[in-house]
């Protein structure tokens, strides 16, 4: 199982610097376990700023905000916790058990979480807007969120790669990983709306090689 970027590993991003006077906002995504996170620590090391979609999501349907009533009116009382918050585990039967509804609650939960990340860049083009902002999400294409970032870059990773990593990292079968895999959209359709696509197959020191050629061309073109 590959390791994670250190801040010592991300250092060895040659020419690695903070833009200035630029204010550009990336979206990042890609499939399962094609290293975003891993690519998201390393342009945050190099001065990015990132905002995580997946965090953003945890939040969407707190006790008492639209989109938990929305869950709640949809999905039922009983998917209500004894802590008056969304049970996930119970949500997540309802939504992925026979018969789901996975369509319904991404139809509450991917505009909420497009808002949130919306009012989380103004407020960090606000406070600084020298700053790169990276929208890291795995749904960016599927929920029609590019409107939000300036271009898009996409991590890919060949599919038997991706299923010894995450069966790896996971703890769950091959067929299991495939399921996803099959269930996402396409490296081709990502990458068919990236400005940088990153080729996460090999290696750590390759990935890393990769992304200081893409950061350096990145200040270029915005000099």
């Amino acid at each position: 199982m590959r390791k994670s970027l250190s801040a010592a590993h991300s250092a060895k991003l040659a020419g690695c610097r903070v833009f200035r006077g630029l204010g550009l906002i990336i979206g990042l995504t890609g499939g399962i376990a094609s290293g975003k996170s891993t690519v998201a620590k390393a342009l945050q090391n190099c001065g990015a700023l990132v905002i995580d979609a997946d965090k953003l999501g945890h939040r969407a349907y707190v006790k008492g905000s639209k989109a938990f009533h929305q869950v709640v009116a949809q999905f039922g009382e009983d998917v209500v916790g004894q802590d008056g918050e969304v049970d996930r585990r119970a949500l997540g039967a309802k939504v992925f058990g026979e018969g789901g509804s996975l369509k319904q609650l991404t139809d509450i939960v991917w505009p909420a979480i497009q808002d949130m990340a919306a009012k989380e860049i103004k407020q960090s083009l606000t406070a600084n807007p020298d700053t790169v902002v990276i929208l890291e999400a795995a749904v960016l294409i599927e929920a029609g969120w590019q409107s939000l970032v300036d271009e898009i870059w996409v991590t890919t990773v060949d599919p038997e790669v991706a299923i010894e990593r995450a069966s790896a990292r996971d703890g769950v079968d091959a067929a299991s990983v495939q399921a996803r895999i099959d269930a996402q959209i396409s490296n081709a359709e990502r990458s068919a709306e990236a400005r940088v696509v990153i080729d996460n197959s090999k290696d750590e020191a390759e990935l890393l090689k990769q992304l200081a050629g893409h950061w350096q061309n990145l200040q270029e073109r915005c000099s």
